[in-house]
């Protein structure tokens, strides 16, 4: 495993134990510049993890809660009359940061979750038509609850497509949470956590994530992927290109995270269902029989995984 990513995993996992493969995948997506969407019941760690990774990367950390009364203007900022000064001035909100936790994004109306696609996609924030880049890293962490329904608003599926994956971070075993109830009895293990990168740091190992190589077995593997999930008869709509694009930069992050410059076929693996299962549509024959889950593994276990010495290595 890359050794500087290692070093920030294990400081973030001595606050979330048994959360290794999640703080993974978040990991993954803050090297290749994506958002993430946490779905679980409450209490099982999502904010922790946000603020973990803000104090890790000792960068700026704000969150929204969303509630059905958050307007737009709440997340992105307004224009205000200062009296004193007889003007407009510009008050940014809090998507102005590096790490946003957007909690319970699912209770927030249609109108206000849409003020985030424009931060997600572009990096930038409008403001009655000023224009204001947000400085790198930014990364979305949002949550939503699975169980509840009343007063939620689902993210529509242009919403859903700017999450460069989708975890559900799952409940401890026995002997880690008896761990943390020790590890809590007497402390907050994340008032100790000490910074173990810079932002400047953090941006280096994101341009070298760009670097890792794909040779065309995989990227032809990875298309087989991807136009399989739009001819199944379980799916109305498949992945789209945007979703192509990020699958490349999952499995970018995938193989720089465990330290090679190079694509194989379990990165492509691995990261195939968290990247492209909250991406599917389903048809009303594939909602009735099978979960998103089920239908990303048959199209694995469908595609001829490659297996020539070129797959791995140019």
């Amino acid at each position: 495993m890359n050794e500087q990513v290692e070093k920030m995993m294990k400081a973030i996992g001595s606050v979330l134990l048994g959360k290794e493969e999640t703080v993974e995948l978040v990991m993954i997506a803050l090297m290749c510049r994506g958002h993430v969407l946490l779905e679980d019941v409450p209490g099982t760690g999502k904010t922790m993890l946000a603020k973990s990774i803000a104090r890790t990367v000792n960068g700026k950390f704000s969150r929204v809660q969303f509630t059905p009364d958050v307007l737009p203007s709440d997340v992105t900022g307004i224009q205000f009359f200062n009296p004193k000064e007889q003007n407009f001035e510009l008050r940014p909100g809090p998507v102005m940061t590096n790490i946003l936790l957007a909690d319970e994004i699912n209770r927030a109306t249609p109108r206000t979750q849409s003020s985030l696609l424009e931060v997600m996609e572009e990096k930038q924030v409008t403001i009655e038509g000023t224009t204001l880049p947000i400085d790198p890293p930014f990364i979305v962490l949002a949550t939503q609850n699975p169980i509840e329904s009343q007063g939620t608003f689902p993210l529509p599926e242009a919403q859903m497509d700017r999450f460069i994956m989708q975890i559900r971070v799952g409940y401890p075993s026995r002997d880690e949470e008896k761990e943390m109830m020790r590890r809590y009895q007497k402390a907050e293990p994340i008032e100790a956590l000490e910074p173990a990168f810079s932002l400047e740091e953090i941006r280096e190992l994101q341009e070298q994530v760009k670097q890792v190589r794909i040779s065309e077995v995989i990227e032809d593997y990875m298309l087989d992927i991807i136009l399989a999930t739009r001819s199944s008869e379980f799916v109305e709509t498949g992945v789209s290109p945007r979703g192509t694009l990020a699958f490349m930069r999952a499995v970018q992050g995938s193989a720089f995270i465990q330290g090679r410059d190079y694509v194989i076929p379990e990165d492509v693996k691995k990261m195939a269902s968290v990247v492209l299962s909250h991406r599917l549509v389903l048809s009303l024959e594939g909602e009735m029989s099978r979960t998103k889950q089920q239908i990303l593994e048959q199209v694995l276990h469908e595609t001829e995984v490659p297996v020539e010495a070129g797959a791995v290595r140019e």
